[in-house]
């Protein structure tokens, strides 16, 4: 069972993540759905998910999203600059949950919680061009198109563009 709720949103409730979610996380991550918007080209272990647990709060906060009791996907902040005020925004679901809306809840509330307790002053977000269904999610989070980087990553078997979207806590 994850940790208890942190915070919720609408339908997602966000829990710490807890050792008996890292069956959850394995397979999720190896699903080739999700493997494909990560890039994620080595399976992952028992032993892989442990290391990555066990170094949890190293770089930021991460978070086992949940929906009615049922673990759906991740969210968290990495990448976390305390001078600057700026995080960055990484999440992925099941894709059993994909389309249903909680994506969009999960990353509003992240982006609440980082810049209203967190003190972020912007959160950054990166998605592969091809990825339509997380670029929407940004963009109806409130997220604007910085960048494109070209043939930044490897992906699908070619060179593939990385999109960069931000938002300000002053907007």
């Amino acid at each position: 069972m994850s940790g208890p709720v942190f915070m919720e949103a609408e339908r997602v409730t966000f829990h710490p993540v807890e050792e008996d979610d890292l069956e959850f996380f394995r397979d999720m991550i190896n699903h080739p759905e999700v493997r494909e918007g990560l890039s994620a080209t080595e399976p992952r272990n028992m032993a892989d998910e442990r290391e990555w647990f066990e170094s949890l709060g190293e770089d930021g906060v991460q978070f086992c999203l949940r929906v009615d009791g049922e673990r759906v996907g991740t969210v968290s902040f990495r990448g976390v600059s305390e001078q600057w005020g700026v995080a960055e925004l990484a999440y992925f679901f099941h894709p059993d949950h994909w389309g249903e809306g909680y994506a969009t809840e999960a990353v509003r509330r992240m982006v609440e919680y980082g810049f209203d307790e967190l003190r972020y002053e912007k959160v950054w977000a990166r998605v592969f061009a091809f990825n339509d269904g997380s670029t929407r999610v940004l963009e109806k989070a409130g997220f604007d198109h910085e960048a494109t980087l070209p043939d930044q990553a490897f992906a699908r078997g070619e060179r593939v563009d990385i999109e960069r979207y931000g938002v300000l806590a002053s907007e």
